[in-house]
């Protein structure tokens, strides 16, 4: 008798995921103690050991220190990735800043951790537990703000982040379970006779995200009917292709309109802006103005997060502002963006930088 289909389909998703990654290096499964991530550990501990060949799988949760009692809550994690079998298993503890809101700055603080833990243990890949689910919230918080393909894409099924000031290649990270919903990793859990944490966070209508999961969503549901969280992530799927080619012509625009020299070397990095921020980015506007629009606002976009403002709060009507510098300009100075950055048009140049730079130079 085979397992339960629900550890089924964790195990395949993972499986499959492996088969993609080169065949050396550990992989590291990232586990908030939640239903997803911790079905995900089970399943990577049950494949690591029968791929073939055989890979090295360990595992980590992170304390971001938010809830009293979360470094108690860590150990736990802690103990239950160890007795899944992983090696080796242990936790980091963050200090979470301000930058960005709440839910930015902890994904910040999150990604940063994970990224010093995969350099430093030489994993190939991080595995994520996001399901269907996630990537529907993920796909209609785009929607929300109205900032184009790219945030309707949704979350990709893998990306590259590379930290700032390494040499490294970057940390891969995968997320096996997007076709799967939340129902399946928590029959797996109960067929596998763990017992999965819920974070109260996750239940705080504080939180975008959480008020979309209990109250936008089933309010869909009610008024269009069943499909909706399949239809989100379908959609999110199908608008990948097109960001992607629209963002790699959009790279090559920018490097092509950038001042070389002057901070505006590169581009956008991967997922979180792993980068980091830059001194500066300046653009010959001539060059951003020839530009069709849909490049236009990509290469504004890329500018404005290597600038250092977070891509989770830069919204389409700041790029719109940004653009009108460009397309719309009749003297007017700035545009204030969020996390402290400023564009200004002058002398024919487009500049990205923090706003007390712009200030201290006009004597303001």
């Amino acid at each position: 008798m085979g397992p339960d289909p629900a550890v089924a389909a964790v195990r395949v998703a993972v499986r499959r995921a492996l088969a993609g990654l080169p065949a050396d290096g550990m992989v590291i499964a990232a586990c908030s103690g939640g239903a997803d991530s911790l079905a995900l550990a089970a399943a990577l501990a049950f494949e690591a050991p029968r791929a073939r060949p055989v890979r090295p799988a360990g595992g980590v949760t992170i304390d971001h220190g938010l809830q009293e009692g979360s470094a108690v809550r860590a150990d736990k994690v802690v103990r239950v990735l160890a007795g899944l079998g992983l090696d080796p298993a242990g936790s980091v503890a963050v200090v979470v800043g301000e930058r960005g809101g709440p839910e930015n700055a902890a994904r910040e603080a999150r990604y940063a951790a994970l990224d010093e833990t995969a350099l430093r243990l030489r994993a190939t890949a991080v595995f994520l537990g996001h399901t269907r689910d996630d990537q529907a919230e993920t796909v209609l918080l785009g929607l929300a703000r109205g900032s184009g393909a790219r945030s309707l894409a949704g979350m990709p099924p893998s990306f590259v982040r590379r930290p700032s000031g390494s040499e490294d290649a970057g940390v891969r990270y995968v997320r096996p379970l997007l076709d799967l919903d939340r129902a399946t990793t928590r029959r797996a859990c109960r067929a596998m006779g763990l017992e999965p944490w819920d974070d109260p966070h996750n239940e705080d209508p504080a939180f975008a995200r959480v008020r979309v999961r209990h109250e936008a969503l089933p309010a869909l549901e009610k008024a269009l009917g069943p499909g909706i969280t399949e239809a989100l992530a379908r959609t999110g799927r199908m608008l990948r292709d097109d960001a992607d080619a629209l963002d790699e012509m959009a790279a090559r625009a920018y490097a092509d309109a950038a001042v070389q020299g002057e901070g505006g070397e590169g581009g956008e990095g991967g997922e979180g802006g792993g980068d980091g921020p830059a001194a500066g980015v300046v653009f010959e506007v001539e060059r951003l103005a020839a530009l069709p629009r849909a490049l236009r606002t990509r290469v504004l976009r890329a500018a404005a997060i290597r600038a250092g403002s977070p891509p989770g709060t830069l919204a389409a009507v700041h790029v719109d502002e940004v653009d009108r510098l460009v397309t719309a300009w009749r003297g007017q100075r700035h545009v204030d963006l969020p996390g402290g950055v400023r564009a200004h048009r002058r002398y024919g140049r487009l500049l990205f930088g923090p706003a007390w730079a712009e200030r201290a130079d006009s004597g303001t």
